[in-house]
């Protein structure tokens, strides 16, 4: 899975990609910091408990298991390939693109033009990171006050994402539209498609503008009469279902919560959501908890001074910490952890599932417990997940079974959330 951190320059995008990813990049106070695209991983906590928090109790009932109150990991019995689990708190990765900052007409080649937009191809959904504090222009410029509004950079993004879109289809509309004639109308996805590919747009992309199109201009006629109304339209639809948009409204310690009120209604109308944030503050916390002065986790405001802390930290610096942890508290949302949680969860429709290759004890081959957690979009089959695992598994599938009911499941099996499978295949 990927998500693409957009937005004009200098708004604070690669503190937020440090702050996600812990991956050190250049940070300063003006436009193109970022060149070419910071490309890291984000540690992704599960909303629900791990699977190995079941088999925690299993084995407990049946004097396997002891509790120890000294257990750094607190419970957890999983081997995770990736990431971690403490608490029975899993954390998955998600892979994070920050590209380079946009200006207005990077669709006609201003800035990085359309290598930017190039970079965002493929990415499952976007994170548009705006300066709500209005002390940069819609270039990114630094002015002190009365830049632009988080609905302006919001509004311009999405005509730089639709004119980019509505340049690719319209490079070759003529070829597509005689295309069209000869063949008939069902010609006119598989162009949209052969012109799209590129950017990962599919079948359930190109109707969805199909459809914008015919609903907005009921008499518009036969595609190959389209203009430029026709085209804009169905480009907008395209990207609105290719790549949903959320906010990251930044720099929240410096605005008031009216500044991003209306943006709020706007996003969530168009299938987004919008959480305040600090980014610098966010990276403060997760630098201290690196350098071991704090015990803190992705996602979470609160922290504990650990002793090496203690030791280190003078009074200043433990005030600071702790007015960033209220500031954090006093929104909601979560933060910027917070935000990637809705995106996968809500938005996307992600769904966890472990594979096993020994349904009684939860193991892989090795002996290693519940070693994967994949993410896998909701109404994945169990031959969806074989191929998710390993295209070998997908091909030879015979059949899987539900590890926590001890059931036969067939390939048309909708896997749910936290599910254990083992899967059969021919080798």
């Amino acid at each position: 899975m990927r998500i693409g951190l957009v937005g004009k320059p200098n708004v604070g995008k690669s503190t937020a990609f440090s702050a996600l990813t812990e991956n050190p990049v250049e940070i300063a106070n003006y436009p193109f910091t970022t060149i070419e695209p910071n490309v890291g991983i984000a540690w992704l906590p599960l909303r629900e408990d791990c699977a190995c928090s079941k088999l925690r109790i299993r084995k407990e009932n049946e004097g396997r298991m002891e509790n120890n109150d000294n257990d750094p990991r607190k419970g957890s019995i999983c081997n995770p390939n990736t990431g971690s689990c403490t608490d029975f708190k899993r954390l998955v990765p998600i892979t994070l693109i920050d590209v380079a900052g946009l200006v207005p007409g990077a669709h006609e080649g201003r800035g990085r033009g359309n290598q930017f937009l190039s970079d965002l191809a493929r990415c499952d959904a976007l994170i548009q990171v705006v300066d709500t504090s209005g002390s940069t222009d819609i270039e990114g410029n630094p002015i002190g006050s009365d830049g632009s509004t988080p609905i302006e950079e919001y509004n311009f993004l999405l005509r730089e994402l639709d004119s980019w879109i509505k340049g690719i289809i319209s490079s070759g509309w003529q070829r597509g539209a005689r295309r069209v004639q000869s063949e008939g109308e069902k010609a006119l996805p598989l162009y949209l498609l052969d012109q799209l590919t590129g950017i990962g747009a599919k079948e359930i992309h190109v109707m969805a503008g199909i459809n914008a199109v015919n609903e907005k201009f009921p008499d518009a006629g036969v595609p190959w009469n389209w203009g430029d109304e026709e085209l804009y339209t169905i480009s907008s639809s395209i990207r609105a279902a290719l790549f949903p948009i959320s906010i990251a409204a930044n720099k929240a310690d410096r605005a008031s919560p009216e500044a991003w009120l209306d943006l709020t209604k706007l996003v969530n109308e168009n299938g987004g959501v919008l959480v305040p944030t600090s980014a610098e503050a966010e990276l403060a916390l997760r630098r201290a908890s690196r350098a071991g002065l704090i015990s803190h986790s992705p996602g979470n405001s609160n922290f504990e001074i650990t002793e090496q802390g203690n030791a280190k930290l003078s009074n200043p610096q433990r005030k600071g910490l702790e007015n960033i942890s209220n500031s954090l508290n006093s929104w909601e949302g979560g933060g910027l952890i917070g935000l990637l949680s809705e995106i996968v969860f809500d938005i996307l429709e992600r769904r966890v599932s472990y594979p096993v290759q020994d349904e009684t004890h939860w193991i892989d081959g090795e002996g290693n417990i519940l070693p994967d957690a994949i993410l896998v979009p909701e109404g994945t089959t169990a031959k969806g997940l074989a191929y998710a695992v390993h295209s070998d598994l997908g091909d030879g599938f015979i059949r899987a079974i539900d590890a926590i009911s001890s059931r036969v499941i067939g390939a048309d099996y909708e896997i749910k959330n936290g599910d254990i499978i083992r899967i059969h295949a021919k080798s």
